[in-house]
């Protein structure tokens, strides 16, 4: 399934900083960024509640925003974009 995920912590000092470190590397786990908080995710149901349940316990639930959308199908059928393209699609193997 994909996903696209976009969080919004509510403050980036002191505890806030820390949230948002640890919400940007539990996305980046799981996806590719495609903006500075909004990720690309390619997952199976497992993996996919594996990340919900980091991202819960990362964020402060009286605070923090995050945002899941599923699509039904690839992203790439459903994306448009205006601008740069990103160096890479998701799904597709990194060449390093």
């Amino acid at each position: 399934m994909d996903f696209v995920v976009a969080y919004d912590i509510a403050d980036t000092e002191g505890g806030g900083a820390r949230r948002l470190r640890r919400i940007s590397g539990i996305c980046e786990k799981y996806g590719e960024r495609v903006q500075l908080s909004v990720f690309e995710c390619r997952l199976s149901p497992t993996r996919f509640a594996e990340m919900m349940n980091e991202v819960r316990d990362a964020i402060d639930l009286k605070q923090d925003s995050v945002v899941v959308y599923r699509f039904p199908g690839s992203l790439a059928e459903w994306r448009t974009h205006i601008g740069v393209e990103p160096d890479h699609e998701i799904g597709t193997p990194w060449i390093v």
